[in-house]
């Protein structure tokens, strides 16, 4: 028994050892396929002639002297431009501020005190999945949170990080509103649409119905899996006493300290509501007015909030940080002050080299250009098969989730296979938007599983922080963990759709399947 144990460590790889078989694997893979010439061709769309013309999709190799150069060349640059390394880096200041001076453990311990289990993870299941709406950002700032969340309330932080990750990633084309990932994804889908009906539309409500379906019964079942399945699969965590908020009632200095922290945020809060208002007296401020759609002025790529979002949510957090600190007498100084900002970076060094090698892979990944290919090849099956109906609908559905693993980026797979699939389902007789949705239905199932998704590694990197097992969390017991929750999504999504297509149920508001 002591041997098959010890065999069974030695086969199991750090994840950053992990990451480097990856690597090599890929460099490998690219200087075989570029050898037989592997690629794919498609039709893209000419947006001057609106026109489709030829395009193709090739591997490059990286086993030859330019993929090494490229490699020993950008390596640093590609990890110093890795946003979700500074982006963590910004967060962790303000969470820190919260940690060190009280407020993550009194709030959470003292509004969680009552709460049934069921309940508190439905919450944090929603918020998650809602937070789609945000793209990425989410992951940055509410990874580590939930941990502490999950931590201060007296359950297994593990369990809370699973769950959270589960949320975003399951929800991650879900959405009540147009994202700006939607706004960019219609546009590739009214162009594509455009060569067979150039008055075709986008309505901004047009998936409003199926999406909001799709999240309630999602969340459901999502906290289910959590309290039914996770809760006993997840290593045991140890409490100190330290970290969690004794049964006795707050002290006066504590209820000063959340007041103050209230009054605080809630002031912060409408200040920058108010700028994102249009229309009222000085109101406004943080929108970028050269975009037309209210959702691209607030979340497009060039926008204040895009840009400054990790930020805004680091100054709140240390707001609510500091003026409890204050009131309940924690933070007495600037030293100590400075000392909160830096609390959540104490031991961060391992996080550091996961991101390393994690941005190191995915940069390497993306060279090769071999999940572009995938893409292209895949999609070449939608239209060759000639499948119309349930059938085109499942194979669409199917080809995307295979095709997330290799690619999570939204926009980078849309544009390649939109204008194969727009018109295939315009020709089937159903709309470009059911289209769009089945391609955002068919993300929400893979996404969560694939170490090229960049803000994996902050799920795997914060599991093997709270993780008190000898042994390290290995990339494959981050993705076992996510699997129920992959197979639970694409069992309920793609039930929704088939059920929608049937019953002929409207989409949304001047959204439909027939065309």
């Amino acid at each position: 028994m002591a041997r098959r144990k010890k065999i069974k460590e030695k086969i199991v790889l750090h994840p950053v050892m992990t990451f480097i078989f990856f690597i090599i694997i890929t460099i490998l893979l690219s200087g075989l396929l570029s050898l037989f010439n592997l690629s794919f061709a498609y039709n893209a769309i000419s947006e001057s002639r609106l026109e489709y013309v030829a395009a193709s999709e090739a591997v490059n190799s990286l086993l030859n002297l330019s993929g090494i150069k490229y490699i020993f060349s950008n390596t640093v640059a590609n990890f110093a431009n890795f946003t979700v390394l500074s982006h963590l880096i910004i967060i962790l200041l303000g969470v820190g501020v919260m940690e060190y001076s009280g407020f993550l453990k009194t709030a959470v311990g003292f509004f969680t005190r009552k709460a049934k289990k069921n309940t508190f993870t439905y919450v944090i299941v929603l918020f998650s999945i809602v937070a789609s709406i945000l793209g990425n950002l989410p992951f940055i700032a509410f990874i580590p949170l939930v941990g502490l969340i999950y931590k201060y309330g007296k359950r297994n932080p593990l369990t809370g990080i699973i769950a959270s990750f589960a949320g975003m990633t399951c929800g991650y084309g879900l959405s009540l509103f147009l994202t700006s990932v939607d706004s960019s994804l219609a546009d590739i889908t009214m162009l594509s649409a455009s060569l067979l009906d150039p008055a075709y539309s986008f309505k901004s409500f047009s998936m409003l119905f199926i999406m909001f379906v799709a999240i309630i019964i999602l969340s459901f079942i999502i906290t289910a899996i959590v309290e039914g399945y996770t809760v006993r699969k997840v290593p045991k965590y140890d409490f100190v006493d330290t970290e969690v908020l004794s049964d006795e009632p707050l002290t006066k200095a504590q209820q000063k300290g959340l007041l103050l922290a209230l009054f605080g945020s809630v002031a912060y809060l409408i200040i920058f509501i108010y700028n994102i208002i249009p229309g009222l007296p000085f109101s406004g401020n943080f929108l970028n007015y050269s975009e037309n759609l209210y959702i691209d002025k607030l979340f497009g790529a060039e926008s204040f909030f895009a840009n400054g979002f990790v930020f805004i949510i680091t100054i709140l957090f240390v707001i609510l940080g500091l003026l409890y600190g204050i009131g309940a007498k924690t933070i007495r100084n600037n030293r100590e002050f400075v000392e909160a900002l830096g609390h959540s970076l104490n031991g961060i060094g391992k996080v550091l080299i996961y991101i390393f090698a994690s941005a190191t892979f995915i940069s390497i990944f993306k060279q090769t250009n071999l999940g572009n290919v995938i893409v292209a090849g895949l999609t070449k099956l939608v239209t060759d098969i000639g499948l119309s109906g349930i059938g085109l609908v499942i194979m669409l559905f199917v080809i995307t989730a295979v095709i997330t693993l290799a690619v999570p980026g939204s926009t980078a797979k849309w544009s390649i296979m939109a204008t194969s699939v727009v018109p295939a389902f315009l020709n089937a007789g159903m709309s470009a938007e059911f289209a769009q949705i089945i391609f955002r239905f068919g993300e929400c199932v893979t996404i969560g599983l694939t170490p090229l998704f960049s803000y994996f590694i902050i799920y795997l990197a914060y599991l093997e922080k709270y993780n008190q097992e000898e042994n390290n969390m290995s990339i494959m017991s981050a993705v076992r963990y996510q699997i129920p929750y992959s197979l639970a999504t694409a069992g309920v999504l793609l039930a929704i759709l088939i059920i929608w297509y049937l019953v002929g149920l409207p989409l949304g508001i001047n959204g439909s399947i027939a065309i």
